[in-house]
């Protein structure tokens, strides 16, 4: 007996288009007061504005890249883009120049970067990130927000300052350089040192806090020619858990480490 044929399914038209996917939710610049009125800040409208844009663009793109691991705004918000203001608040505490020239480095989907440009625009700040696709992201978001004195710098780490001159930003080395999850501290360090001037700091956002030992671990493990030390830290709360703030200066004769606690509510 022949085989027979499979039953044909009915056509319905409706199954052959594919349904659009919906837009991601745009935060209304009050919505992002809100959020950070609860972390413990104020923000000027001008900065609740730009931080909803920053958020709506990186929410957009996310859908494509995978920019970050949250996908509503509120979750990218709490988790990450409070470290900013957070690290705003740190850097205005360190000793930098008026007008500090920043190396901001792996800057990935803009976190800490973009956030911490709408509210510290301190001086020139460059986001360096390797990855091709991650800096057409960082330059569109730079552009769309009118970040002033913000530029991208699509390359690595290692030959930022050879590129700084085709920025417009000469040939001198940094004041302050920040590093979030780019590469283990202790590899840091000497590409860090070759990148500040003297005096210079280096910023790390960490999950843990720095070692009780720091010191020794620093003349244990630096090359010749290379010397830090730990000035300043702070520890707050996020909404998943702790986090930190290490500040290490590019020289030896600066003043004993103070350590400080900043507690912040999440909702």
């Amino acid at each position: 007996m022949p085989l027979a044929a499979p039953p044909q399914a009915s056509y319905n038209p409706s199954m052959s288009q594919k349904r659009p996917e919906p837009k991601p939710y745009a935060p209304a610049p009050g919505e992002v007061s809100g959020e950070a009125r609860r972390a413990g800040f104020k923000l000027t409208p001008e900065q609740a504005q730009g931080l909803s844009q920053y958020l709506t663009l990186l929410l957009k793109w996310n859908r494509a890249m995978n920019l970050v691991g949250r996908a509503d705004w509120p979750g990218v918000f709490r988790d990450l883009t409070a470290d900013s203001l957070h690290l705003a608040a740190f850097l205005a505490r360190l000793d930098l120049p008026e007008a500090p020239l920043t190396l901001d480095l792996g800057a990935g989907a803009g976190l800490p970067g973009i956030p911490l440009r709408v509210v510290w625009q301190n001086g020139d700040y460059v986001l360096v990130e390797l990855r091709e696709k991650r800096a057409i992201f960082l330059s569109q978001a730079v552009g769309a927000l009118k970040l002033p004195r913000t530029k991208v710098l699509h390359g690595r780490a290692e030959t930022t300052l050879a590129a700084l001159p085709g920025l417009g930003l000469g040939a001198s080395r940094a004041d302050l350089v920040l590093s979030r999850a780019f590469m283990p501290w202790r590899q840091l360090l000497p590409l860090a040192a070759g990148l500040l001037r003297e005096a210079g700091v280096l910023v790390i956002l960490a999950n843990e806090p720095p070692p009780e030992n720091m010191a020794e671990d620093l003349a244990a493990s630096l090359p010749e020619g290379v010397a830090f030390r730990l000035v300043d830290s702070q520890v707050y709360q996020a909404e998943s858990r702790p986090r930190y703030f290490w500040a290490l200066v590019n020289a030896p004769s600066m003043p004993p480490l103070k350590m400080s606690f900043v507690a912040s509510s999440s909702a």
